[in-house]
C-alpha cells in the first residue's frame, strides 16, 4: 500500500518539476491552491483526477489525499491557506479560471518572502479577491467505483481514441448500453459522452504539452476531425489548441 505523508501545514512557495516529475500521494490540515506557471499538471484524489494547464489552478480543501504528477516543464505555484478560511466556500477539489491578473498575484506571492509585512498582507488581499470572482471549471475525470464501470473505463484510458460505442464497450465488459448508462450517471454523476469528452481533453493537453501536432492529437483522441476537435478545445479552455501553451 502506498503510503500517504501528512503534512500538517500546506507550504506556499514555488517549485520546479520536469517532464513527468511528481509529488506522491500526501495530505494538509490546510486548504491549498496549486497552480503551473507553464506546462499542464494533474492533481488526483480518490475521486478522480483534475487537470490544469497555465490558464487554470487547482483547489485542494484540506484534508483531501492528493498527488501530483507533471506533463512538460512546470513551475509549481502552491498557496496554503488556513482550513478556517475558504474563501471559495468549496469542500471539493475544483479547477479554477485564472486570468492575466491572479496569475500574476499568484506568481508574486508564491515567490516572495513569508513575512507579516503590510505589503505581503495587501497582496494576499487582492489575491484572494480575485479567487473569489473565478469562475470554476468543468475539468474533473471521475473515478468510478463500481468494476463494472472501472473496467470499461480502464480500456478507454488505455485507448482515448476507442470511438466504439456504449453498447460495442458493453459487450466486451458484459453489460448492456442501458445498465452502463445508469451506471455513469449513478456513480459519476455524468453521461457516458461527457465522461469520454472529458478524458479526450485531458490526454489532448498532455499531447500538446508534448508538443504534437493539432491534426494528430485530434485523431489520437478519437475526434471526427481537427475541426470538431479544435471547437470542443476553444469553448473548454477558451483558446485553439494551435495556441496552446507548451511550457
Amino acid at each position: 500500500m502506498t503510503e500517504i505523508r501528512h503534512e500538517p501545514v500546506a507550504p506556499t512557495r514555488t517549485q520546479s518539476l520536469a517532464p513527468g516529475g511528481s509529488i506522491g500521494a500526501h495530505r494538509h490540515d490546510d486548504h491549498q491552491i496549486i497552480y503551473a506557471g507553464r506546462g499542464v499538471l494533474t492533481v488526483t484524489t480518490g475521486e478522480g483526477t483534475w487537470i490544469a494547464p497555465g490558464t487554470r489552478a487547482i483547489w485542494v480543501p484540506a484534508g483531501t489525499v492528493h498527488a501530483h504528477r507533471a506533463h512538460g516543464e512546470i513551475d509549481l505555484h502552491l498557496l496554503g491557506l488556513p482550513a478556517t478560511e475558504n474563501p471559495l466556500g468549496l469542500d471539493t477539489p475544483t479547477v479554477l479560471a485564472v486570468s492575466p491578473l491572479l496569475r500574476e498575484l499568484i506568481i508574486a506571492y508564491t515567490r516572495a518572502e513569508d513575512d507579516d509585512s503590510p505589503e505581503r498582507a495587501r497582496l494576499r488581499a487582492v489575491l484572494l479577491d480575485q479567487l473569489r470572482a473565478s469562475p470554476q471549471q468543468p475539468l474533473h475525470l471521475p473515478t468510478p467505483t463500481t468494476p463494472l464501470l472501472r473496467a470499461l473505463c480502464d480500456i478507454l484510458r488505455a485507448a482515448p481514441g476507442d470511438n466504439r460505442t456504449l453498447a460495442e464497450l458493453g459487450r466486451e465488459v458484459g453489460a448492456s448500453d442501458r445498465t452502463l448508462s445508469r451506471l455513469f450517471r449513478d456513480d459519476l454523476g455524468m453521461t457516458f459522452p461527457q465522461w469520454r469528452t472529458q478524458l479526450r481533453l485531458h490526454h489532448a493537453l498532455v499531447l500538446l504539452t508534448e508538443r504534437m501536432p493539432v491534426t494528430a492529437v485530434a485523431h489520437q483522441c478519437g475526434w471526427s476531425s481537427t475541426s470538431a476537435f479544435i471547437d470542443v478545445f476553444r469553448r473548454t479552455f477558451g483558446h485553439t489548441p494551435g495556441s496552446h501553451p507548451t511550457g
